[in-house]
């Protein structure tokens, strides 16, 4: 009997490859598909067969199932390259990651699984899917891989239709099974970077923002103490290449103010947070606790907090933590979990400096 049928979005890496390759394991029908986003970034010209389309077409083939590449450049220009250059201009930190997930890649296996009749869509993330309670619920997978932090924006509607494959494996596992089955993608590196920026995030901005050097205003004294290169070049927390010109201060960026072309520096305690206040809220649960542990980074550790407001109706939270945080920035997610639950998400708006 010939299992449901499961959307896999290839990357033309080994965790995508793997994914798909468990699944046929365990008596699915397995599609391939890849989202062509953002070609120019992977060497596609220079090395046509290392390129990752080519790569995921091997491993479809080695596999036995259909493959094919989907052009979503346009929507991921517009949605996410866009955004995260406008999010800049306006003195924010963007994580792409995390709004493409949920805008571009899930949203787009989902409606191709529309096309295809496929029951499921599934993907190369280090992710748990537990079904409790009549809800599916996600929790973290192996601590050095996890990525639950990337995926709180998807809707709550949609877990049932999401699967996660690699949820209990590591990545050496994951690796060896490639090895194993011989797969094109087993020994491709893991890319580190934001996949449209293929070198520094100022030489990516430069050409794209109006750009100039300002004044470096000191948090406490008001004085201007040093030169920037360009206020959207600036991020809370940063303390190198700040341009001071006192250069025994130890200052940290406190605010990026595109408006008036200022960076405020100041020291260390500036920039340790009690709180934040966030919007574009999206919860994975029903009911979220009074008591939370909030991730407000990719890698940072949890911290216990408490709901201070909650409005689910316009998407708004806050909360207080229970020891202070450095460098909480606005414009950054911070992931809702209860142990390894994630539970939800939001987008960092403002940070409280003192704890409520």
């Amino acid at each position: 009997m010939r299992g449901p049928l499961v959307l896999v979005g290839f990357s033309g890496g080994v965790d995508s490859s793997v994914a798909a390759a468990l699944l046929q394991e365990q008596g699915y029908r397995v599609r391939g598909v890849m989202l062509d986003l953002w070609r120019e970034s992977e060497g596609c010209q220079t090395d046509p067969e290392n390129c990752p389309a080519a790569v995921a077409a091997r491993v479809a083939e080695k596999l036995g199932i259909e493959f094919e590449l989907r052009d979503w450049r346009e929507e991921f220009r517009r949605r996410i390259v866009d955004d995260f250059t406008a999010a800049y201009a306006r003195g924010l930190t963007p994580n792409p990651c995390v709004r493409c997930n949920s805008e571009i890649k899930f949203a787009a296996l989902l409606r191709l699984a529309g096309e295809y009749g496929a029951s499921f869509v599934a993907s190369g993330h280090y992710v748990r899917r537990l079904a409790a309670g009549g809800e599916i619920e996600l929790h973290r997978g192996e601590p050095r891989k996890d990525q639950t932090y990337f995926l709180w924006r998807l809707a709550r509607q949609n877990l049932p239709r999401i699967l996660f494959p690699l949820g209990e494996l590591s990545k050496n596992e994951v690796r060896d099974m490639a090895a194993r089955l011989g797969l094109a993608s087993a020994d491709r590196a893991e890319s580190q970077n934001v996949c449209f920026i293929p070198g520094s995030l100022r030489e990516f901005l430069a050409p794209r923002l109006e750009t100039k050097p300002g004044p470096l205003v000191d948090l406490e004294s008001g004085e201007v103490i040093g030169e920037h290169a360009g206020a959207a070049f600036y991020t809370v927390g940063q303390r190198k290449g700040l341009g001071l010109w006192k250069s025994h201060l130890e200052r940290y960026v406190v605010e990026v103010r595109p408006q008036s072309n200022e960076v405020v520096v100041g020291p260390r305690r500036a920039v340790m947070h009690g709180g934040l206040e966030a919007g574009e809220l999206n919860l994975l649960t029903e009911n979220l606790p009074q008591e939370v542990e909030a991730v407000v980074r990719y890698r940072a550790r949890p911290v216990r907090a408490r709901i201070l407001e909650l409005d689910e109706k316009n998407g708004r939270l806050a909360l207080a933590f229970a020891k202070p945080q450095f460098a909480v920035t606005p414009g950054q997610s911070v992931a809702l979990y209860r142990g390894t639950r994630l539970l939800g998400g939001a987008v960092i708006e403002r940070a409280l400096t003192a704890q409520r």
